[in-house]
């Protein structure tokens, strides 16, 4: 029995290898699964991929999530059966064993397999919607229209705000608008500031949700939150910025200057599992998005921009580094 895993080996450099798979002894209630589709998360596996990302050791096989079918159960496992489809946390290797303690959501058959890895790139965009208090009729803008920062823009668009995408990339407000965005800016082309207050009757969005990770898009665009607004880091910052904190600080605490509320909606501030005493958790919100993608609610298609076996994994991690254009959202068909 041979497994296949696509290696970040080096800064810049991926490999994929098959080896022999050393097969464990189940744990009680683990469950063995072999892989169907894995989808890149673009902005976490590119920073690990360059290696600057500290708790990501170099050579190492990175991956976010997946969609695999069960081989093999564990003792007193009663949630799941040989055949199953599950949604679970995966990484880019044939085979892996989810722990009792993983997410692992049994899927039904009113859903596409291959959509099915979209799953946690929209969860973590429900980070944000989460934290937020976008309300009916708000504005809402989101800076950076790669898959989370679509995924939050629909997110809040389907929480009854009027939402605004913002991204230097055309082909990305092309997509932004597919799915069903209200206002697409470019700021190589337009004004934002302006084109925001024209939209917004000089008020100013409710709530900003900065999904790019580049801390000079969140303090460049502050000046588009209107007073009591709210600031949302929704993608993690990374890189060097030089600013005066000072002014930045003084839109939070100056009522002349906003009073808005800076927020963080990190994915992990969240419990993994369900329980009684929370009512938010990646569990619960992974049914959620899966049940929205299922009904249409979400918009995948347009994201879905390839598929590709893992052999073509150096081309496809190219393509996603130097060619945001047209690579946004790349599975890999493991079948």
């Amino acid at each position: 029995m041979t497994t296949k895993k696509i290696i970040f080996a080096a800064p810049w450099k991926v490999e994929v290898r098959e080896e022999p798979y050393v097969k464990e002894t189940l744990g009680d209630k683990c469950v063995l699964v072999k892989k169907r589709y894995t989808l890149i998360s673009p902005g976490t596996e590119l920073a690990c991929l360059s290696g600057g990302e500290s708790w990501f050791k170099l050579p190492g096989t990175h991956g976010y999530t997946a969609v695999s079918e069960v081989i093999e159960t564990g003792p007193n496992t009663t949630a799941f059966k040989i055949g199953d489809m599950v949604f679970h946390y995966g990484n880019h290797t044939m085979y892996q064993v989810i722990q009792p303690y993983d997410i692992a959501i049994k899927i039904h058959d009113n859903i596409r397999p291959e959509y099915v890895p979209f799953t946690r790139m929209a969860t973590i965009a429900m980070t944000a919607i989460r934290v937020s208090e976008i309300e009916l009729g708000d504005h809402v803008a989101v800076t950076g229209q790669g898959l989370v920062g679509i995924f939050a823009a629909q997110l809040a668009k389907r929480s009854g705000a009027t939402v605004i995408g913002i991204d230097t990339s055309a082909e990305r407000l092309t997509l932004s608008k597919a799915c069903g965005i209200d206002y697409t800016i470019n700021p190589a082309k337009e004004n934002v500031k302006e084109t925001v207050m024209k939209i917004t009757d000089n008020a100013g969005v409710a709530a900003l949700i900065e999904a790019s990770g580049v801390p000079s898009v969140f303090t460049g665009n502050l000046q588009l939150v209107g007073k009591l607004g709210e600031a949302i880091l929704l993608g993690s910052p990374r890189g060097e910025h030089m600013t005066n904190v000072t002014d930045m600080l003084n839109m939070s605490h100056l009522w002349g200057n906003g009073c808005i509320t800076v927020k963080g909606a990190h994915e992990w501030r969240y419990p993994v599992q369900h329980d009684q005493f929370v009512k938010h958790s990646l569990e619960r919100n992974s049914k959620i998005v899966m049940r929205m993608i299922a009904s249409g609610d979400l918009a995948i298609k347009p994201l879905h921009t390839h598929t590709a076996k893992p052999e073509d994994a150096p081309a496809m991690y190219e393509g996603l580094r130097n060619d945001k254009e047209k690579f946004i959202g790349v599975v890999f068909d493991w079948q």
